[in-house]
């Protein structure tokens, strides 16, 4: 069996997603008491990898802005890629395995690879309130991308 087929689906499932969970963490962000001093994740990413590369001097706000903006949807649509292909070998509803699966990438992310690379400290050194808004931005992020994989496989296995 190919891995073209479901990867393609999965990141377009991933890349879709992105925007409800981009507009939720927006929005939950705007809320939590950490908002004033810190940025969300993904510009907090860019922003020590624009360093770590040379980039950050040569970027102005606007670049930033739409450099945490790809990089974001990328990496949502690369991980979708994943779970196109794992979907499949569950026997559970869709949003119910997009969102076990969006946690599993919260938590190989803020737990893992993340702090491993010293790009950001784990979750366990970060604010609670903090984690709960990345948390659910996960979730949404997972329920969309099972939805968005039912609607392009024309399932009903949502």
């Amino acid at each position: 069996m190919s891995l073209i087929a479901p990867m393609i689906a999965g990141s377009v499932s991933g890349l879709v997603a992105t925007a409800p969970m981009t507009l939720a963490m927006a929005v939950l962000h705007g809320r939590s008491p950490w908002n004033a001093r810190d940025p969300l994740p993904p510009r907090e990413i860019t922003e020590e990898l624009a360093e770590r590369t040379g980039l950050a001097e040569s970027m102005d706000e606007r670049e930033v802005r739409a450099v945490t903006t790809a990089n974001h949807f990328a990496y949502g649509a690369a991980t979708g890629s994943l779970y196109g292909v794992l979907a499949d070998r569950v026997a559970v509803p869709r949003v119910v395995s997009g969102l076990l699966f969006a946690l599993s990438v919260w938590t190989i992310s803020y737990m893992g690879w993340l702090p491993a690379l010293r790009i950001m400290p784990p979750a366990t050194q970060q604010p609670a309130d903090r984690n709960a808004v990345m948390i659910a931005a996960h979730v949404v992020w997972g329920i969309s991308m099972g939805l968005v994989l039912s609607a392009i496989r024309r399932d009903r296995n949502a």
